[in-house]
Parts: C-alpha cells; structure tokens; sequence
C-alpha cells in the first residue's frame, strides 16, 4: 500500500500553484478529470482524492449518529471522525480561496455555486420533512440554516472577507480569537448558524495562509508512518472520553454555557480542539493518494454527494429504518458504514451531476449584467474584424 500512495518514490507529486481556481471544494464545476484543466492549471489528483474520502467520512459519521448510542467503540470513532473531517474539508476550501477577489466573475460564481444552491436546499429540506415525516408545521427559514446547509452559509461569508484575510498580518491567530469569542458569546443565536461560522473560521484561514510545500510536510514517508499510533492513540482517548465529555463540542455549534460548561471552558476547548484536528487532519492527508485513482473524477463532485445524502440520511430518520435491532449489532453497523460509503459515492457520479445540475451549478447568465471589460474586449475584437475586411 505504502508503494501505491508512492508511486514516484521520494520524489514530490506537484501541487497546484498559489494562485489556484478559487473553485474551493464544494463547487461541483470543476472538471472531472485530473487530465482536463481549470483556467489552464491541470488538477491536482491529491486533492480531489482526500475530497472525496472527507465526503466518505461525513456521510459515514451521519449514518452512525442514530446508532452510536448502543456502542462506546462506534462513539469513540464517531469523535475521532468528527474532530477531523470537517476541518480537513474546509482547510482544503480555503485553499482553493486563496485567489478570490471582487472580480465579477468570481462574485457571480460564488452566487450560482454557494447561494443559489443554499437557497434551494434550504427550501428543500424542510419540504421533504414536511412531506416524508407528516409535519405541514415544518418552517422554512432562510436564516435558520437546516442540516447539512450550513456549511454553505459559512462558505459564503468565508469567501467574501477572503480579501480581507488576506489582508491583515496575522490572518490565523485572528481567526482564533474571533472563534474563542464566539464560544463565550451565546447571544450570538441561531442566525444563519454564525457560531458553526466563526468557531470553523480558522480552519478556512489556515487553508488561506497555506503553501504547497506544507502538503509536501505531511505527505512524507514517515509522517505516514508516525500517523498510525496517532490514530490509534486518538481512538484510545475518545473511547475514555465517551461517557466523561460532551459530543457536542465537535459540532462547533454552541457557545460553552449552552453546552453546560463555565464560560473560560470556551477558549480552552477551541485552541484544544483545533489542535486535535489539525494534527488528525495532518494523518488524514499523510494517507491520501497522491495518484489518480478510480475515485479521483468524483472529488469534483463533492457537493452533489454533501447535499443530496442527507435525504437518505433523514428519510431514514423519519421512518424508523433505523430502529432494526439488527443495525445495533455489529454486523448491522458495518452494513450501514458500507452502505453510506456506497451512497455518497454514486451521489458524487456524472448521471447524478447531469440531474441535478439545475439547483447546484445554474448558469443564470439571464441574471447578471454584462462585465464591461468582456463587451470592451469584443467590442475590439469586432472592430479589428472589420478593419481587415476593408484592408482586404
């Protein structure tokens, strides 16, 4: 396996450049080949591989969430995925954000890629609950991000004040001071889930203030092997913190006092917690291919797999599917892990793209003005036209 994950030897896979597509990793418009080319830079099969196994790790923690109370080794494993998946997700979005900038159209792709596809899912989910869990009651709120939703709502803040993160000296320690304040805040409220935002904050900045050399650190021969008793480690530890910490913490959603904790606990819990998770995100990359795999296409296609399991994922809830006793036995909780990798993978496949291209990628050109320097470029190029007709 090591030769596999190696296949150049010492040698260092290319990475993209510093000024990458500021597509970031949800944007299902990138292409979905390692050979085809974004804005003429090749993709890098590196990070399309760890999207794709990130997604696998979320839609595998969504389906244990219903089944994790009946065993402590599939809570402790539920922790050490949790402290990780996230973070390595979002650091990989901030990567690919480093380039944004107020240019127009970046502006209008992040509207047709973020926001449109928030305000259709929003809408979306509470339908479907409205309709599959016999509850007309079920609000729709724009600002009160539902399930899986949020994430786009924080992607959309975190790319527009990229500009400014870019800007200031200390981008990082910054970040973690607005997210330790967050957590001692909880007048904050629900509103567009602005605490999941601020306390996920500095992993999008670290992903900002990233080079390609700090992925050639992790990717090394012995970080892969260091990550093995870091791994084991971490589970150890989860599996003594399940009954003594509050699962909660993970999610980033609360402020400490909602959580039941004194206020100081706060701060403590994000510098140590973003520690955990960057050292387990570390491990993560360490044993992501660097080679173009058979899963490697579908990493472009990460947020139809994001927004569109958690369908199956709640209609499962609604209707009791989990509640078969043979679910809590081990096998059962196997199937389930297997069955959720199985899903999010065809979810993120070309037929499923195609199909709902509508509500993730609309082009909308119907919508936006012309950008004035496109019209003066052809404008030109009419004119140079014209001039070589009458020369000729």
């Amino acid at each position: 396996m090591t030769n596999s994950l190696r296949p150049n030897g010492d040698r260092k896979a290319p990475l993209p450049p510093a000024q990458s597509p500021a597509g970031g990793v949800p944007s299902p418009r990138s292409p979905q080949s390692p050979q085809k080319k974004q804005n003429g830079k090749q993709r890098d099969a590196f990070f399309d591989n760890a999207k794709y196994l990130a997604i696998v790790l979320v839609a595998m923690g969504h389906a244990w969430e219903p089944l994790k109370g009946d065993s402590r080794i599939l809570e402790a494993a539920y922790q050490v995925v949790y402290a990780f998946h996230m973070p390595a997700f979002i650091l990989i979005s901030g990567y690919f954000s480093r380039s944004f900038d107020m240019r127009p159209d970046r502006l209008k792709r992040l509207i047709t890629g973020v926001a449109v596809p928030y305000i259709i899912f929003e809408t979306a989910y509470p339908l479907f609950k409205r309709w599959i869990d016999d509850d007309p009651g079920q609000d729709i709120s724009l600002l009160d991000p539902w399930y899986l939703t949020w994430f786009l709502v924080a992607l959309f803040i975190w790319r527009l004040t990229t500009p400014i993160w870019n800007m200031v000296r200390w981008p990082l320690p910054l970040a973690l001071g607005l997210a330790m304040l967050a957590t001692v805040t909880p007048e904050i409220g629900d509103d567009l889930d602005l605490q999941r935002v601020l306390q996920f904050l500095p992993f999008f900045v670290l992903g900002l203030v990233m080079k390609p050399e700090h992925f050639h650190m992790v990717r090394r021969r012995s970080v892969r092997i260091a990550s093995v008793p870091v791994f084991a480690a971490a589970l150890a530890f989860s599996w003594w913190a399940v009954p003594r910490m509050n699962t909660a913490w993970f999610y980033h959603r609360d402020a400490a006092q909602e959580l039941g904790a004194p206020w100081w606990a706060g701060p403590v819990m994000v510098l140590a917690m973003f520690g955990c998770s960057l050292v387990l995100t570390a491990c993560f990359f360490a044993w992501v291919p660097r080679r173009h795999m058979w899963f490697t296409a579908l990493g472009a296609g990460t947020l139809y797999g994001y927004l569109l399991h958690g369908f199956l994922v709640k209609a499962g809830d609604y209707q009791g599917w989990f509640e078969a006793s043979w679910f809590h036995q081990p096998a059962g909780q196997i199937a389930v892990t297997v069955l959720a990798a199985a899903v999010v993978t065809v979810l993120c496949t070309k037929p499923v793209q195609r199909m709902f291209r509508f509500a993730m990628e609309p082009k909308m050109e119907w919508a936006f003005k012309r950008d004035a320097a496109e019209l003066a470029r052809e404008r030109q190029s009419a004119e140079r036209r014209e001039r070589e007709k009458v020369s000729a």
